[in-house]
């Protein structure tokens, strides 16, 4: 087998193969020869049937099939071998290859069309100016922080009042006309309410002040604003009934019941960051301000990792690429979304790979390497980061440990993961080789620069 390149311009290249029959003859005949152990044709009895019979039924596709193996193998191995910077795939070439006939032919020559990455050089500089947002941590904030903890720490008292935003429960039952109860009608023991969610100010200002075992009036259909899936769930009917039921209710309550946030004492500060960790309140707030502005910094390295792209980009220009074949290698990859998806978002991925191209060239010159540990701590940090949205730091380690190594275990994750240490640690250095332009703005302000 013979396998050549050829550069045909900067970004283009020709990879041509040779096959001859020697290269695909013994295994093909070891194909047959597994073919006819195992076939089964009627008049002959297993591994009988004779060899020409075999090679009439099957010999074009063993042969196919095994100049196809032969001839990717070693497209593969020689773009490896020879370093060729390919992007994408190979083409088929659609002009000079002749067509191949597996019945007529011997010996087989495949021409393949190659996109080449552009050569370019990418300087750091510390006269490089880049910008650095860090969000400026209020007490509003620390305030909300403290709030997701002392709401999550809460719990629910019984009480004999009701105020707006209890949940009521109690006896539900139809009245008639005369507003009796209804005979036949619905009744339902236990009923949960929280008037607070009714739609109607009227109705809710029905159960403004009442207490427990006090009867109450109201509309169910009224209060609910006709909202089907409302009324369906508190009466128990279909949603189909629900516009012929409009009948008024008695609603008996029989137990109130208040969320009451958790005091900010000793045992709140140790729920949320670890037994002993800060005594006073003065020591959580200062925590809780930490624990949010670590929360920021991500996007902080994120917004300065996108402004070091800009600038890098700016200094190296536009890029010439073999647009054609990208085209071709675009479209073989979204066929079903043709021709127009490829020419509305070709400008966008040429820039996604330009940036591709540049975050591998400065992987490559400050030899910035991945270890298992790193994608380990990443998703530990993933990790702790789900958790913390629901209120909970203090996580042990050995949970992190367990939910991480399940992160693990999907190639997807662990690609992303990888792909999240790579730019985490080329933000880290690239802060170290330009000059920061360091700006404190409000969270509303940062959120403004990505519009």
């Amino acid at each position: 087998m013979n396998v050549s390149f050829q550069n045909i311009d900067k970004v283009n290249g020709q990879l041509t193969v040779k096959v001859e029959k020697s290269d695909y003859q013994e295994p093909v005949e070891k194909s047959l020869k597994s073919f006819r152990q195992k076939a089964q044709i009627p008049g002959f009895r297993k591994g009988m049937v004779p060899m020409s019979l075999i090679k009439k039924m099957y010999g074009k596709s063993v042969l196919a099939e095994e100049v196809n193996k032969l001839l990717s193998n070693s497209v593969y191995d020689y773009i490896r071998t020879n370093e060729i910077n390919m992007l994408g795939e190979p083409l088929p070439n659609e002009e000079q290859q002749q067509k191949i006939d597996f019945d007529t032919m011997e010996e087989f020559e495949f021409l393949f069309d190659i996109a080449l990455a552009p050569e370019f050089t990418v300087e750091v500089a510390a006269k490089d100016k880049v910008d650095y947002y860090t969000i400026d941590v209020t007490d509003e904030m620390v305030d909300n922080q403290i709030k997701t903890y002392t709401q999550r720490a809460g719990k629910y008292d019984q009480v004999n009042d009701y105020k707006d935003g209890d949940m009521l429960k109690g006896l539900l039952a139809e009245l008639d006309e005369k507003g009796n109860t209804k005979e036949g009608g619905i009744q339902i023991e236990g009923a949960v309410l929280m008037p607070s969610y009714m739609k109607n100010d009227d109705q809710k200002a029905l159960f403004a002040d009442a207490k427990v075992n006090d009867v109450l009036v109201f509309n169910p259909y009224t209060a609910y604003d006709g909202n089907e899936t409302e009324i369906a769930s508190l009466l128990r009917i279909e949603k189909d009934a629900v516009a012929e039921q409009k009948s008024n209710f008695s609603y008996q309550v029989e137990e109130i019941t208040r969320f009451v946030e958790a005091e900010l004492n000793q045992e709140l500060f140790d729920l949320a960051l670890g037994e002993g960790v800060v005594k006073t309140e003065e020591e959580f707030r200062a925590k809780m301000k930490e624990i949010v502005a670590s929360q920021y910094a991500a996007d902080s390295d994120y917004k300065f990792l996108l402004d070091a792209r800009k600038m890098l980009m700016g200094k190296i220009g536009k890029l010439e690429f073999s647009d054609a074949l990208l085209k071709r290698i675009m479209l073989m990859n979204n066929s079903d979304k043709g021709e127009e998806f490829v020419n509305e978002n070709y400008e966008k991925s040429l820039e996604e790979l330009t940036w591709h191209l540049i975050k591998e060239k400065l992987v490559k010159e400050y030899d910035i390497k991945v270890e298992q540990e790193d994608v380990l701590t990443m998703a530990k940090e993933a990790t702790r980061a789900q958790f913390a949205q629901y209120g909970m730091t203090s996580i042990p380690d050995d949970i992190l440990e367990n939910y991480s190594k399940e992160m693990l275990k999907k190639k997807e994750t662990v690609d992303g993961l990888v792909s999240r240490v790579v730019e985490s640690k080329l933000a880290n250095t690239l802060k170290e080789k330009v000059k920061l332009t360091k700006k404190t703005v409000s969270l509303d302000e940062f959120q403004k620069l990505f519009e």
